[in-house]
């Protein structure tokens, strides 16, 4: 157990290794209740959003939901998080925990529309479940047919007799459920599901895998790929970046950015000698100094994969394919290459 940003959360409970490949072959949960939540409703709740995420949520239907940058005046990220539609006038947004505060205060200051804001991280507790098996077992739990829903898309209804938002989402490359209920069930069904997924690999797991875990599908962690000095467009979130919706909160900056053209990019690398790359090791041009170029954002084992990798920002001249770089590990530098995103696709 550690403290993550004022939260007691498990690093491990059977080991990292083996939890990342029960994911990856059959199922985990994660407990990820320290996640933050926040409630925005009224007839100006899409305004305020638009205004302060790059995305655009103008385009979710009804029980959709979107992966979106909560962004400054400057185009950097405050955060990232997901924006769920239930209704035309209501919004439902999954915020990083260390950050729930910071970011509900962010939208009231740019509240200009008088959306009613709710920051409601304490009524909510949230499992996800992970991995090619675990519709199968969290189908068992509840009426609702789990199947049609789509990825990124969620329904409502009851999962062992407790009332649940189910969304078809996560943070592990694979496929599963999140689900949010009301915190006095959290024991009930974490008990429950973990009993009956026994028999089909279901183990309990914890902020180690699903750091590795992540990593492998090279989704962004607040803190290390995105923060306020960097822009989607350097961390390869340009996809979620709808310049064309209208105005928006960094619009400007990154429209500049855009038309300039980039001077850095965020690209993966596999570890061509054995040392591992972790993060905030320095990135070196293998044809020039000792000066760093770069830096690693994250980096470490990657458990399914059987190899070293680990993401970086270097010069835009250095993104392609194939270049080698030299990664500073402990003072001594270690080759590398660069790969394409992601590292790991699940079967479809």
């Amino acid at each position: 157990m550690v403290n993550f940003g004022g939260w007691d959360m498990p690093v491990e409970y059977s080991g990292i290794t083996a939890e990342h490949l029960a994911v990856r072959t059959a199922a985990g949960i994660f407990d990820v209740s320290h996640m933050g939540e926040i409630e925005i409703r009224g007839p100006h709740a899409l305004d305020l959003i638009q205004w302060v995420t790059c995305n655009n949520a103008a385009k979710l239907a009804v029980g959709q939901a979107q992966y979106s940058g909560l962004m400054t005046e400057r185009g950097g990220f405050v955060d990232d998080l997901l924006v769920h539609k239930r209704s035309d006038t209501h919004y439902f947004l999954c915020v990083n925990a260390s950050n729930q505060d910071r970011d509900f205060e962010h939208f009231v200051r740019h509240n200009r529309f008088g959306a009613e804001l709710e920051n409601v991280g304490s009524r909510y507790t949230q499992l996800a479940i992970q991995g090619p098996r675990a519709l199968e077992i969290v189908q068992r739990f509840t009426n609702l047919d789990l199947a049609p829903i789509r990825y990124y898309h969620f329904v409502l209804g009851h999962v062992d007799g407790v009332h649940c938002l189910v969304a078809r989402t996560g943070y592990t490359g694979e496929d599963g459920v999140e689900l949010y209920f009301s915190p006095e069930h959290s024991e009930k069904l974490w008990n429950d599901l973990l009993e009956a997924g026994k028999p089909a690999g279901l183990i309990p797991c914890g902020l180690g895998a699903r750091n590795t875990l992540r990593l492998e599908a090279a989704m962004c962690l607040y803190g290390h790929e995105i923060d306020e000095t960097t822009t989607p467009l350097e961390a390869n979130l340009g996809w979620i970046t709808k310049l064309d919706k209208g105005d928006f909160l960094g619009r400007e900056p990154i429209l500049r950015q855009k038309e300039a053209g980039l001077t850095r990019r965020l690209v993966g690398f596999e570890m061509v000698d054995k040392p591992i790359a972790r993060e905030e090791y320095p990135v070196l041009d293998p044809n020039d100094g000792p000066d760093p170029v770069g830096r690693v954002t994250s980096g470490g084992p990657a458990p399914f994969l059987k190899k070293n990798i680990g993401m970086a920002y270097v010069p835009i001249t250095m993104t392609e394919p194939g270049t080698e770089l030299k990664i500073g590990v402990r003072g001594r530098p270690a080759l590398a290459r660069v790969v394409p995103l992601p590292f790991y696709k699940r079967p479809r």
